[in-house]
């Protein structure tokens, strides 16, 4: 019978391993928890309540209780009746008391718009709500006979909603609970949606065109060179971003430096001049400047790298430049193309503050939106606005991953 082996204090070798081996993963579990906590604090939090709010809004449940708990009670399309306007009556003299009426039309607002005015008028005069009370309302104003109205209070009726998600993709509960599209005028949001992820890959496309020579520049340059033109990549991460983009507004107006050189050089005439800003000229323009140093530094990471005597080889078999470049270069710098690419395609997703001073009304994105809703307080739905955003670039993420490869990206 083979001997049991112990450690110098008589313990089972076996067992003692097994404790250092927990000990270690232990200590190793302790060192990440400062960054674990950070993470969840600064990110999975932020995310996580981002995506509550934009199905949770009490602006109407909470301070019309007596309305809400008959759409409990009657399902939908039922013709509202005498006891729906009493409790309705009810839940105003609770608004006119506790000055809330703004808020729960607010809420209702978002589904049907000009409620808000409709509810602080109809709380100004709770008091002269009395029996009958249908009659009373309609006396109020004729649009509390509407059925329009009545749908979008039971849809807000529920804390719990998907109202807002109904919304950012331009549709609409009916009378009748059902959801249709909204007017053609009013179709907005998923039309903005796919021009924000076009114009993103067409800045990411444009980016690469440029920051590939520039990038193949500095890995093959001396590196005195090299280091020059290094610092001219960097120079614009030393200046503010909105001193950046206010100076292209200076350069691109219509009286601007650029149409002024042309216009000197005799290629414009003064009627002739270049519309660059306030426009999707201008968004692109000056968001391919921002983002452009994000596609160089990823491609040079990986082109300073790739071993010189590979294309010489190739040359010396035979094969042309531009054989040369397809087979043998330009594989080798698809991992820096990947996350070049990856990088910024997310950042120009989310920009808004260029395309709010340069894009005017045709070059804005679909963050621009996410933050008109937020200067106006709709926080529900700038969060479910936001979290399609963010769908939307898992979705493509998750298909560059199937179909390149996430191991593949290199940051340097």
């Amino acid at each position: 019978m083979a001997e049991l082996l112990t450690t110098a204090d008589g313990r089972p070798l076996a067992e003692a391993l097994a404790q250092a081996q927990a000990k270690a993963r232990r200590r190793a579990f302790l060192l990440v928890v400062p960054l674990l906590l950070f993470v969840l604090v600064s990110f999975v939090l932020p995310i996580g309540q981002m995506l509550h709010r934009s199905i949770y809004h009490d602006g109407f449940s909470a301070n019309a209780p007596a309305i809400a708990a008959w759409f409990a009670a009657n399902p939908a399309g039922t013709e509202p009746d005498e006891a729906a306007f009493a409790a309705l009556a009810e839940d105003f003299r609770g608004m006119q008391a506790n000055r809330t009426a703004g808020e729960a039309g607010t809420r209702v607002n978002y589904v049907l718009p000009e409620t808000r005015s409709l509810f602080t008028k109809t709380a100004r005069n709770a008091d002269e709500l009395a029996p009958p009370f249908r009659d009373a309302f309609l006396a109020v104003d004729a649009r509390w006979g509407e059925a329009d109205v009545w749908g979008a209070m039971r849809g807000a009726a529920s804390p719990y909603t998907t109202d807002f998600y109904m919304a950012a993709t331009d549709f609409e509960r009916g009378s009748d609970g059902n959801l249709v599209r909204v007017d053609e005028n009013r179709q907005i949001y998923v039309y903005l949606f796919f021009k924000t992820f076009l114009l993103s890959g067409l800045i990411t496309l444009i980016c690469l065109l440029i920051g590939f020579p520039v990038a193949h520049l500095l890995a093959t340059l001396p590196m005195a060179k090299a280091n020059l033109l290094m610092i001219l990549v960097l120079l614009p991460f030393w200046t503010s971003l909105l001193v950046r983009t206010t100076s292209w507004m200076a350069l691109l107006q219509g009286e601007g430096v650029i149409n002024d050189l042309l216009v000197w050089i005799g290629a414009l005439t003064e009627d002739g001049r270049l519309r660059m800003i306030n426009n999707q000229t201008g968004t692109i323009i000056v968001m391919t400047h921002i983002l452009l140093p994000f596609m160089i530094l990823p491609l040079y990471s990986v082109m300073r790298v790739i071993p010189p005597s590979y294309a010489r080889a190739a040359r010396s078999l035979g094969a042309t430049s531009w054989t040369t470049f397809r087979r043998i270069y330009l594989p080798q710098t698809l991992p820096g193309i990947g996350a070049g690419s990856l990088l910024v395609f997310i950042l120009a997703v989310g920009y808004y503050i260029t395309p709010a001073l340069v894009g005017g009304a045709d070059g804005q994105l679909f963050s621009n939106m996410i933050a008109f809703h937020m200067d106006n307080s709709n926080w529900s739905m700038a969060a479910a606005l936001s979290a399609m955003l963010l769908v939307g670039v898992l979705i493509l993420y998750w298909l560059y991953d199937r179909l390149v490869g996430i191991d593949r990206l290199k940051l340097g």
